[in-house]
């Protein structure tokens, strides 16, 4: 299959390196600079390579700020039978976009970021297909996802922006409460050094992506979930009560135990 990837960054070059011994790929990338470090692959620069390249599948992998501007460059120098698709984390306004193209699609969301995820070890990560949207686009990529031994679900454009509020802005929203008061101690405990690594791997994350997932419709109310918690926690402090306290740690181990 011929393969267009819309992007060199971390993830494109995931998905370049992973697809390019087996389909003719291509990568579309406006900075030359991105491009060192790819091989085994086709390098476009410029819309009349893509052109000329007929893609059968296109994989945007730009960030999600970018994801629809990437589409609208490339979608008019594409077979109409061409099949578009994204990997975004956000899928707000995506199911729209691509009813309006006229072009087959399928999204997905590998859930393996290159931050935190082991990529010799994928069994223990997930990824997402969307059920709605082309029929043998989802195929491709459950197979792809299948060899790679992650552990696949599937939801629909809304459930996946449900669930991504739930378990990437509650972290992200705690990591950056943590950031935010944290402060050099000369000697920290493991509990402190293991939180800093993980607010540092979150930080490391583009500025857009960050943006997008707080700004995900859904996101807001697990914030207040989170303010509502941490109101309740501090009266708890406040006052000293050792009995509600005591109902509290046996509530939320009750929901760590749940959640393994």
């Amino acid at each position: 299959m011929k393969i267009l990837v819309l992007g060199a960054g971390k993830m494109g070059s995931f998905f370049l390196d992973l697809l390019s011994f087996t389909h003719e790929t291509a990568v579309f990338e406006k900075d030359p600079k991105r491009l060192r470090f790819t091989y085994n692959t086709l390098r476009f620069t410029e819309h009349e390579e893509i052109k000329a390249f007929q893609p059968e599948l296109v994989i945007n992998a730009a960030t999600v700020k970018y994801t629809i501007p990437a589409f609208q460059e490339v979608l008019p120098l594409l077979p109409q039978s061409c099949i578009i698709s994204d990997i975004a984390s956000v899928k707000t306004g995506l199911k729209e976009y691509y009813e309006s193209t006229g072009f087959r699609y399928v999204s997905t969301h590998p859930m393996f970021g290159p931050t935190f995820a082991n990529l010799n070890k994928l069994s223990e990560e997930n990824a997402i297909i969307i059920t709605e949207g082309d029929y043998m686009g989802q195929c491709f990529f459950r197979d792809l996802y299948s060899r790679l031994g992650l552990n696949i679900f599937e939801y629909t454009f809304r459930e996946h922006d449900e669930t991504m509020a739930y378990s990437l802005s509650i972290p992200f929203v705690s990591s950056f409460v943590f950031s935010a008061i944290m402060k050099h101690i000369d000697a920290p405990g493991t509990t402190f050094k293991r939180h800093e690594k993980i607010a540092q791997g979150v930080l490391s994350e583009d500025d857009f992506l960050l943006q997008e997932i707080l700004f995900n419709p859904h996101s807001a109310g697990q914030v207040e979930r989170i303010l509502a918690e941490m109101t309740d926690l501090l009266d708890i402090i406040k006052e000293k009560d050792a009995g509600r306290m005591k109902g509290y740690l046996e509530k939320i181990r009750g929901n760590i135990r749940r959640g393994k």
